[in-house]
């Protein structure tokens, strides 16, 4: 739109999770795509089960055409705020950039915090919005899936005896009430590419291996002689992951494997406060701690989910209590040999489903994804399901007997594609006017359920350029965008508004 831009990324890459893993994309429906995300994938050829190195390849293609300038390994260190504007950023090279608009299009909301612009961590009460599927232990959707097949596993080191301590991957902090709110946010893994071609890398022992730390679903896995293990995802009694695998895209897929329930609860903005809460907390503003003391711990987290997952996988392939069929099956694959060559052939994305969310003037939620609330101010669709994972991993009393359960997590369709609000990429005008958010934006964890996914992010960040551009030119603030002139611009380069 014939302005000056550049790409600054955090790392060495460009594309988030579609070039570091994501390929089985999360589409929803498929005409709700409009805009680049649509030249995206028609350039790909294919809208899933792609080649990440070869998306990122296409991406920086795009980026060339377009003129952008692309700015790797630069981590923020602070922004520069008057008037309520962003004046410039700081990076950790010693660089400043100045410009007269600024997206946020981080999977954590780091420059809005670090501009001071409002935001929430966790999951609100169910009392905050009136969600079914917001706070603790809902029962709407997902009941009984990944729940170790509803057996009674006792959590114990030494079955059934408390006093030996929980195994290892199970929280010590008790979980609240149903519909409590609390600080947790789904858990994060790595989307693996496997293959079973001649070729495979067999899994790796991780350097700081513990072998331990799986203990139980070493019990899980030879509790019941009757589990079908499916290695993928399954909603049927009595079956069970561990894990997906298939050619490609492997995510997780089982009551217990490569998501890192509770490993993650600090990445969002350094902070972890255990408890539960029936009010919703006033939202938080700016920097808990300066961002070189987060990248460090969020490095810390990056290391210990490698741990955790590559550990895990080096367990189901090589460890003598895993059934000697499921072992034999889980070996029939490993790591393709043609991506993440610089990473060991292991992905170089963190799959943050969530971090940090803005509060502005107006916040998605549930009713927006079932159709009974319905943004006028569209600046997208989105239409995958509200999907969340789980949040914690605790010990429970079923019929009696001290077990072990999953909470947190939920899969609920949505009827038809939904509009996503202009106002919710945008921040409180008290707060802050060049800035735009089409990722970590305002919404409640149930709506962020369905939009936090890839496409979505490359449709909303589209809008979001638009806006900025025609903020500038008009000499406006975001939030004084005209939004008929925004809709119209948005409708000439074929973005989708409305079902």
């Amino acid at each position: 739109m014939g302005k000056e831009v550049a790409l600054i990324s955090f790392g060495p890459h460009v594309g988030g999770l579609t070039t570091g893993g994501l390929t089985a994309t999360d589409i929803g429906t498929n005409t709700s795509v409009g805009g680049l995300a649509r030249e995206f994938y028609d350039r790909m050829g294919k809208i899933t089960d792609f080649s990440s190195h070869e998306a990122e390849i296409k991406f920086l293609e795009m980026l060339k055409e377009a003129g952008v300038t692309v700015l790797l390994r630069r981590p923020l260190e602070s922004a520069a705020l008057s008037d309520k504007r962003i004046q410039s950023i700081s990076l950790m090279t010693g660089e400043t950039i100045v410009a007269k608009m600024f997206v946020d299009a981080t999977y954590e909301g780091d420059l809005y915090a670090a501009a001071g612009v409002s935001y929430r961590v966790g999951r609100e009460p169910r009392s905050a919005f009136d969600e079914s599927l917001a706070g603790q232990w809902q029962t709407e959707s997902w009941k009984g899936v990944y729940q170790f097949c509803d057996l009674p596993i006792s959590p114990f080191v030494h079955s059934g005896d408390q006093n030996s301590g929980l195994l290892p991957e199970i929280a010590i902090e008790p979980a609240g009430k149903p519909g409590q709110g609390d600080y947790k946010v789904q858990a994060y893994n790595f989307r693996m590419i496997l293959t079973n071609k001649d070729g495979k890398i067999p899994f790796p022992q991780p350097k700081r291996y513990d072998a331990s730390r799986y203990a139980l679903l070493a019990r899980f896995l030879n509790f019941d002689a009757n589990i079908k293990w499916t290695l993928n995802y399954t909603t049927e009694p009595m079956t069970d992951g561990p894990v997906q695998m298939r050619r490609g895209d492997s995510n997780n897929a089982g009551s217990l494997s490569s998501d890192y329930v509770g490993g993650n609860y600090q990445w969002p903005d350094g902070t972890y406060v255990p408890g539960s809460f029936d009010e919703l907390p006033e939202p938080r503003r700016g920097l808990p701690m300066p961002m070189a003391a987060l990248y460090e711990l969020r490095e810390k987290i990056f290391q210990d989910h490698i741990d955790y997952q590559v550990g895990m996988m080096h367990f189901l392939a090589n460890d003598p209590s895993i059934p000697k069929p499921l072992q034999q099956r889980v070996n029939t694959f490993g790591l393709d040999p043609n991506e993440f060559k610089s990473s060991g052939r292991w992905p170089h994305e963190l799959y943050v489903r969530e971090g940090r969310r803005m509060v502005s003037d107006y916040i998605m939620n549930q009713d927006n994804c079932e159709g009974k609330r319905i943004a006028e101010d569209s600046v997208g669709l989105a239409s995958y399901a509200m999907d969340s994972h789980f949040c914690q991993r605790v010990v429970v009393v079923r019929d009696g007997k001290t077990t072990v359960r999953n909470e947190g997590g939920f899969g609920k369709p949505c009827p038809k594609p939904f509009p996503v609000a202009y106002r919710s990429i945008v921040p409180s005008r008290r707060e802050c006017e060049n800035l735009l958010v089409p990722v970590t934006l305002s919404s409640t964890h149930a709506a962020y359920g369905s939009i936090r996914m890839e496409p979505v992010f490359m449709i909303l960040g589209q809008s979001a350029g638009v806006a900025a551009s025609m903020a500038i030119d008009a000499e406006a603030t975001v939030q004084d965008i005209q939004y008929d002139k925004l809709r119209e611009q948005l409708l000439a380069i074929s973005q989708k508004l409305q079902n």
